[in-house]
């Protein structure tokens, strides 16, 4: 449950114990600010994907489907910093296809979230199998972190890829390569 004046409350200490006056004109609303902010960027919590991918359409064919370049936003659950980049996914229908948006939805779920990489791109898939039944299931996630651009190491622009394989796309090489260069094309 998300609890807007213990935030307010985090951020007023926070403001003080970096030394500034959390009561001079430019912080005053801060806290207040600075809650709304995680009550958006935290929306996923809570929420799964059943309510985007449980609405499927019949398909009798077994072609694979690639939705690539879904932009997300996303927060490190290790520093409190911004993680973004792309997501692509490729499935393979059993019987059932879901309308496109839903793929984007489903990133927002896991995206909305404090999180790692490496686990959201394996939730995506996890749910896609799960609620699709599909034959295979491919995602890519490829991000720029901020806790390694804007701070440590300092290496703006450069980027982590994850990948999760499932199904067909797990055991066949071929496949999985053909997948990979559509989706770098």
């Amino acid at each position: 449950m998300f609890d807007k004046k213990k935030i307010e409350e985090a951020v007023r200490l926070f403001l003080e114990g970096i030394g500034e006056d959390a009561d001079r004109e430019g912080l005053k609303d801060t806290p207040e600010r600075v809650a709304r902010m995680y009550e958006e960027l935290c929306a996923g919590m809570g929420k799964t994907p059943a309510e985007h991918l449980s609405r499927t359409f019949s398909c009798d064919n077994e072609n694979v489907v690639i939705e690539k370049n879904i932009t997300f936003y996303s927060t490190c659950e290790h520093h409190l910093m911004p993680f973004y980049g792309k997501v692509h996914i490729a499935y393979i229908p059993n019987g059932k296809v879901v309308g496109i948006s839903k793929l984007a939805r489903t990133v927002e779920v896991y995206a909305r979230r404090l999180q790692i990489q490496e686990q959201m791109t394996e939730q995506i898939a996890e749910a896609l199998e799960e609620y699709l039944e599909a034959k295979g299931v491919y995602v890519m996630v490829e991000a720029e972190h901020m806790c390694m651009s804007a701070r440590g190491i300092k290496k703006p622009g450069s980027k982590t890829v994850s990948f999760a394989l499932k199904g067909k796309f797990k055991e066949d090489d071929a496949l999985r390569r053909d997948v990979t260069l559509l989706i770098n094309k």
